[in-house]
C-alpha cells in the first residue's frame, strides 16, 4: 500500500517509504504485537528473550539464527486449543516443523497437519499420535499414501480424482478404510497475495464447486464403498484478517453438504475451514485474537447450518502462521552499510546482514513486509530510513524493504527481524551454497538447539563429485 498511485516518492509523507511507515519518536522502541511475549530490552538496550540476551545467543550459536520463544509458542497453542474448545485445531506443520515442535504441539493437545511424506516422517519420528495427523497435498504419491495409511493417520484430505483411485486400490491392498475429507475449491477471492490465495478457481488445489467436480468426488467416494467420509474441507488462503471471506466459503461448502444430504441421504459429521489467519509483521497489521476468530467462525457456521437445516458439524481449523509466526525472530550481524541517494534528493541506507533470501525468501517471493530493530545496544542517534538486504548475488535479495533504524548502525551490530517463525526456515534454501541457520529454543533463562546449523560438510556430503 503506497500513499500515491505513482509511487512512494510522490507521497507527501516526509520519506520515500510506504505510507503506513512513520518515523518513531524512539528508535529503540519495540512494538509488542510484533515480538514474542518474552522479548524485551535490557537496561543496556540489548534485546533479551526469556531472560537470555541476544549477544550471548550470537556468541554461542552464531548468526544468522532463528530464535524461538518456546513459552510464547506453547501459549499460542493453548490459546487456540481453548478458543476452539468444541473444535479440532490442526497445527499446520508447513509453517515450521521439526521434531521438537511436533512434540510441543502434541503436549499442548493440538492435532497436526502435514502435506508431504517428509513432514509425515518428522511427525512420526517425534512420536506424534498418528490418529491426530491430517495429510494434505495436491499430488500425494502412492508411497506417501501407503505410509499414511499404514501409520493410521486420522484423515486424508482428498484433492483429485487420481488420488481417489489410488486410495481405492490401497484400501484393497492394505485392507484398511481410509478416513477422508474432500477439499472443495469454493471460488472465494481472499484478500491476500495471489500466490497464497487458494480458493479461487484458477489454481491447483481441490475440487471445483462451480464445475460440479466436488459433488462428483463425493459420489465416487461413496460409490467405492471403502471410505469413511468425514466431511468437507475448504482453505481460502493465508495472511487473512477479514472473516467475511470465511463466511462466503462456509455458505458455499455447507450448501454442498445440504445437496449431498438430499442426494445421498447422509449428513457429513465434520467441516474443516482451514487456516490462513494473519499475524502482525509491521505496524499496519492488526490481527484478531484466537478467541475472536473462534467466536466469529462458530457464529458463521451456526448461521449457515440453520439456513440449510443442517446439524452443526464438528469444526476444525488449521492455524500455522498464527501460532508459530510471532514466536520466532531472526538474529543477524550487520556487515556493511551504504547510503544511496534516490530521486528528489531523498536517501536510503542499505544495511547488509549475514543472511538473506536463503533464510527468508518471503519478501522476494510474496512482496512481504517485515520490521527490524537494532538488537545489541541502545542508540541515541536519529532515525534513518533503511533497507535491510542480504549477502546473496541477487538485486532482489531484500529482507526488510523499509524500516527506520538508528543513523549510527554499523558493521558488527546485531539486527533482529520479528515474525519469522512461519515459512522462513521451511522455505529456506542453500542458494549461493549458504548453509541454513540453526533454530535455537529459549525458555526460562536457558537455550537449546532444536535444529542445528548446516555446515559446508553438509553441503558437500550430497555432492557425489
Amino acid at each position: 500500500m503506497r500513499a500515491h498511485e505513482a509511487g512512494a516518492l510522490h507521497a507527501d509523507i516526509g520519506h520515500p517509504g510506504p505510507a503506513w511507515l512513520r518515523e518513531p519518536a524512539d528508535v529503540n522502541q519495540l512494538l509488542p504485537q510484533l515480538w514474542p511475549r518474552n522479548v524485551s530490552r535490557g537496561a543496556d538496550g540489548v534485546l533479551q528473550v526469556a531472560g537470555v540476551d541476544v549477544v550471548t545467543l550470537a556468541a554461542e550459536y552464531g548468526t544468522p539464527a532463528y530464535i524461538f520463544d518456546e513459552d510464547d509458542f506453547r501459549t499460542r497453542c493453548r490459546q487456540y486449543r481453548d478458543a476452539f474448545d468444541n473444535a479440532d485445531v490442526f497445527y499446520a506443520g508447513k509453517a515450521f516443523l521439526c521434531r521438537a515442535v511436533a512434540q510441543i504441539v502434541a503436549e499442548e493437545g493440538l492435532s497436526l497437519d502435514v502435506c508431504t511424506g517428509g513432514e509425515l516422517a518428522v511427525a512420526l519420528a517425534a512420536g506424534f499420535p498418528p490418529e491426530r495427523i491430517g495429510l494434505h497435498g495436491n499430488n500425494k504419491s502412492l508411497s506417501e499414501l501407503t505410509r499414511a495409511l499404514q501409520a493410521g493417520v486420522g484423515r486424508i484430505i482428498v484433492d483429485s480424482f487420481d488420488e481417489i483411485d489410488r486410495l481405492v486400490a490401497l484400501a484393497s491392498d492394505l485392507d484398511v478404510t481410509p478416513r477422508v475429507m474432500v477439499r472443495v475449491t469454493v471460488g472465494v477471492e481472499a484478500h491476500t497475495h495471489e500466490y497464497i490465495a487458494t480458493a479461487h478457481e484458477d489454481q491447483k488445489f481441490g475440487f471445483s464447486l462451480a464445475s460440479g467436480a466436488a459433488e462428483e468426488a463425493v459420489r465416487r467416494i461413496l460409490r467405492a464403498g471403502c471410505f469413511h467420509l468425514l466431511g468437507l474441507h475448504s482453505h481460502i488462503g493465508s495472511q487473512i484478517f477479514d472473516t467475511s471471506a470465511f463466511e462466503v466459503a462456509a455458505r458455499r461448502v455447507l450448501g454442498l453438504a445440504a445437496r449431498i444430504r438430499d442426494e445421498h441421504d447422509i449428513e457429513l459429521p465434520e467441516l474443516d475451514l482451514g487456516g490462513g489467519f494473519g499475524i502482525a509483521y509491521t505496524s499496519q497489521d492488526d490481527p484478531a485474537s484466537p478467541y475472536e476468530i473462534a467466536e466469529q467462525l462458530e457464529k458463521i457456521v451456526a448461521h449457515e447450518c440453520a439456513a440449510y437445516d443442517l446439524p452443526l458439524p464438528r469444526l476444525s481449523v488449521e492455524p500455522g502462521r498464527a501460532i508459530v509466526g510471532p514466536s520466532m525472530f531472526t538474529l543477524y550481524e550487520v556487515g556493511t552499510v551504504k547510503e544511496i541517494t534516490l530521486d528528489a534528493g531523498a536517501t536510503r541506507h542499505y544495511v547488509s546482514v549475514d543472511g538473506g533470501m536463503s533464510d527468508n525468501i518471503r519478501t522476494a517471493l510474496y512482496d512481504a513486509s517485515y520490521s527490524a530493530t537494532l538488537a545489541s545496544r541502545r542508540s541515541s542517534a536519529r532515525a534513518i530510513l533503511a533497507r535491510v538486504v542480504g549477502k546473496h548475488c541477487e538485486a532482489g535479495d531484500v529482507l526488510v524493504k523499509d524500516e527506520f533504524l538508528p543513523a549510527d548502525i554499523a558493521p558488527g551490530d546485531l539486527l533482529a527481524v520479528p515474525g519469522t517463525g512461519a515459512y522462513c526456515r521451511s522455505l529456506a534454501s542453500n542458494y549461493n551454497h549458504v548453509p541454513r541457520p540453526p533454530v535455537v529454543a529459549v525458555r526460562d533463562g536457558g537455550a537449546r538447539l532444536i535444529v542445528r546449523r548446516e555446515t559446508e560438510d553438509d553441503l558437500l556430503r550430497l555432492d557425489v563429485g
